[in-house]
């Protein structure tokens, strides 16, 4: 933006994240709103430096103080064209603001922002959104719980059933690690790219996550068996929460609980850490993995998501769940997996 936006003595501006000042301030203001770590500007280079989608953002101020802060990346992608998405590649975002004039506000700069930036869609993951911009809270749910006291009282916490699961896979014999070592590294992204190639989806840039286990607080945490990783999940951990973000297991995953090991190595591992809530992420309203997690006692909160899409322009559908996506998803899951692991960065950087 050229120029700043005036709201009653509040002033909206685009940040220049690769000031080392400039960030960190906004930093300190996401600790105060009680921010999530996808409001970050931590978050928003490290996804930068890992997809090359640019850090962006917008902040109001008022007699030199922040009072507001919207996170940005600016997405390009030849499959889904181009957005500015809050947060790019989270499942949270949106406006953080001390007052509701004030997201009102960075919602309007935004919009201006964005066909300046040929960007036709904005997505808010969370947070306030501006008139007339389409909002839903049917499509996912989110999933938090309180994490035990120890061990034992874990392993209850869990209800019946899946608790049955998670004792075969703790009489499975496993080896259990947590780092970021490089073995980690390669370990996790071979087991995640076969689990999202298994289920239709291009994997992710390796340096993305590379970019993230070295920008935040975060690790990996492995299971193998007879030597070989069957599960892997790369977690982050912000203020009391851990979150198992990218996650997967291999064919013999399902046979051998190992999945259900791995959840449940995390949650004790995380309240060692200081960890008191485990945030399972989002799922797809009605999908396997929202029932998987429903299993484990979590109970699904709707979440707001919200879009804008400049007049004249094609709403964006990057949904994998859209039957327009049926058939590419269906032959995806045939490809062969050194293929897919070749093809599939080159689109998933692009997703946003």
């Amino acid at each position: 933006m050229n120029a700043p936006f005036a709201l009653q003595g509040e002033a909206v501006r685009a940040v220049d994240l690769g000031q080392p000042d400039e960030a960190a301030r906004i930093e300190g203001f996401v600790r105060e709103m009680g921010g999530s770590v996808f409001h970050r500007p931590a978050w928003l280079r490290a996804v930068e430096r890992g997809t090359g989608q640019r850090a962006r953002g917008l902040v109001s101020e008022k007699g030199g103080a922040l009072t507001g802060w919207l996170p940005l990346s600016e997405v390009h992608s030849p499959v889904f064209g181009r957005l500015l998405a809050s947060s790019g590649f989270a499942v949270e975002g949106g406006v953080l603001a001390e007052r509701d004039a004030t997201a009102a506000a960075l919602c309007r700069a935004t919009e201006e922002y964005a066909v300046r930036l040929s960007c036709p869609t904005i997505e808010l993951r969370g947070g306030p959104a501006g008139e007339g911009w389409h909002t839903r809270s049917d499509s996912h749910c989110g999933f938090v719980v309180p994490l035990a006291t120890d061990d034992e009282a874990q392993l209850l916490a869990i209800p019946r059933k899946q608790r049955a699961e998670v004792r075969k896979g703790l009489e499975n014999d496993f080896e259990v690690s947590i780092g970021i070592r490089a073995r980690d590294r390669a370990e996790h992204y071979a087991v995640y790219a076969e689990s999202v190639r298994n289920l239709g989806t291009p994997v992710f840039p390796r340096s993305l996550f590379d970019a993230v286990l070295d920008g935040l607080d975060a690790d990996i945490l492995t299971v193998r068996h007879q030597g070989r990783p069957v599960a892997s999940v790369l977690s982050l951990y912000h203020g009391d929460a851990v979150l198992p973000y990218w996650g997967g297991g291999t064919q013999a995953a399902r046979a051998l609980r190992a999945n259900d090991r791995m959840y449940f190595e995390l949650m004790l591992h995380a309240r060692r850490q200081g960890c008191e809530r485990f945030d399972f992420g989002r799922s797809k309203t009605g999908s396997g993995a929202y029932s998987f997690k429903k299993n484990w006692g979590f109970e699904p909160e709707p979440l707001a998501y919200s879009s804008w899409t400049a007049p004249g322009a094609a709403r964006r559908d990057a949904d994998p769940t859209s039957g327009r996506h049926a058939a590419r998803i269906a032959l995806w899951r045939k490809l062969p997996l050194a293929l897919a692991n070749k093809l599939g960065p080159p689109i998933a950087r692009g997703l946003g």
